[in-house]
């Protein structure tokens, strides 16, 4: 199993303190928390994209970019590109540049987002941002495999014979979908051959296994090797502690802050209490015995060989943050690498211009690892990909990789 520390960058007060961090200085909190995963071990870093208050994560290129240029082992997540409000031109360049830049290291979770003032603030309506989200993953997928593109959109001008530069270092960059609530975002993972990322946040487990079990189908459906369909999924929250009544006591006062602030929103909570978020969500708070056994059941239903935990101290004291990674990777995370499979797809660059192969180094020497969907490649957005990804109602103070 792999592992993944990631932020949506919410700039928000402490749920704990009240106080505000400046901007600045919450960005430089990023950063440090970037470093610190590579240094505790963790296989990849996640920078989520939105355009809307509470959050500052509207240019994750740019953010990904220093972190890349500060880091040499992490593998760098998009969490998620929203690619319903994006010209994917442009988040094609960004993206291929911060491939080059990083050396490989770059993962996309791709998206269409929510938030009422984001669609407003790039003009997208709930009626067209589904077909803008499949639009722009048909328009950036070619751009990536092909030296010239012919394509007539509906969202943006036309291109003929185009070229989009800089080409890319991977060949390809591995896409997986973020997944809320939506059967049509599944649906296009599954198509496509790529992976698949739950969000897993906030809700209790049903909704997101049957949205995994529709992916499965689906999968073989398009005519897939079941053995490479590939499944992340996040976590609602994380406190380690050497015991469970010491856990429990720590991460009270960050669930409270969490809880008032949710109702400020108008939001009523799906887990009221402290120990029904522990029991019924995908929150890994306890000791290091019983969030083992937490991700084995969830294991049990979604069959996930990828796993993200929060970045964020989010209302936790530096040290104590910082001393339940250290414990995660000391006492949890060799456990679940042992018992739960990675990827069936080496965790390195997909088949690059350095190496000559173009395509096989991502899932499978020789082959794309995202082959045309069975259907064949399409040069506008057909009837099948109208939807891709669809919309969560998530708190604030998460973060997870999801299509919302």
């Amino acid at each position: 199993m792999k592992f993944l520390a990631i932020t949506l960058i919410v700039h928000a007060p402490d749920p704990v303190t009240g106080v505000r961090k400046p901007t600045r200085e919450r960005f430089r909190e990023v950063i440090d928390n970037a470093l610190l995963a590579e240094e505790l071990g963790f296989d990849g870093f996640g920078v989520g994209e939105r355009h809307e208050r509470p959050f500052i994560s509207s240019s994750p290129p740019v953010v990904l970019s220093h972190i890349a240029a500060l880091t040499s082992r992490i593998r760098l997540f998009t969490a998620v590109t929203t690619l319903s409000l994006l010209d994917p031109v442009r988040a094609y360049e960004d993206y291929a540049t911060l491939d080059h830049l990083s050396g490989g290291r770059l993962d996309l979770i791709i998206g269409k987002g929510n938030g009422t003032a984001q669609r407003e603030l790039f003009q997208v309506t709930p009626e067209d941002q589904w077909e803008r989200n499949a639009e722009s993953y048909e328009l950036f997928r070619r751009i990536w495999r092909e030296d010239k593109v012919t394509a007539a959109p509906r969202f943006r001008p036309a291109l003929t014979e185009a070229e989009v530069w800089p080409r890319p270092y991977q060949r390809p960059v591995r896409v997986w979908h973020g997944s809320a609530t939506s059967r049509e975002s599944v649906d296009l993972a599954a198509r496509y051959g790529d992976p698949l990322f739950s969000a897993n946040v906030t809700h209790p487990i049903e909704p997101y296994a049957e949205l995994v079990r529709h992916y499965r189908e689906r999968w073989e459906h398009y005519g897939h090797d079941p053995a490479r369909a590939v499944v992340g999924a996040g976590t609602a929250g994380f406190y380690a502690a050497r015991t469970s009544q010491e856990a429990i006591a720590a991460y009270r006062p960050v669930f409270e802050g969490n809880l008032a602030f949710q109702r400020r929103l108008g939001i009523e909570p799906v887990f009221p209490t402290l120990e029904d978020f522990v029991e019924r969500s995908s929150a890994l708070v306890g000791s290091p015995q019983q969030v083992i056994e937490k991700v084995h059941r969830y294991h049990a239903r979604f069959g996930h060989s990828v796993l993200h935990l929060h970045a964020d101290a989010s209302g936790l004291p530096a040290d104590r943050h910082r001393a339940s990674l250290e414990l995660f990777q000391s006492d949890i995370a060799p456990v679940l690498r042992r018992e739960i499979p990675d990827p069936p797809f080496p965790w390195a660059p997909v088949g690059t211009e350095d190496d000559g192969t173009g395509t096989g180094a991502g899932a499978g020497a020789g082959r794309d690892p995202h082959p045309e969907p069975a259907s064949g490649p399409v040069s506008g957005p057909g009837p099948d990909l109208a939807s891709v990804a669809d919309s969560e109602a998530v708190p604030a103070t998460s973060s997870t990789p999801t299509d919302r």
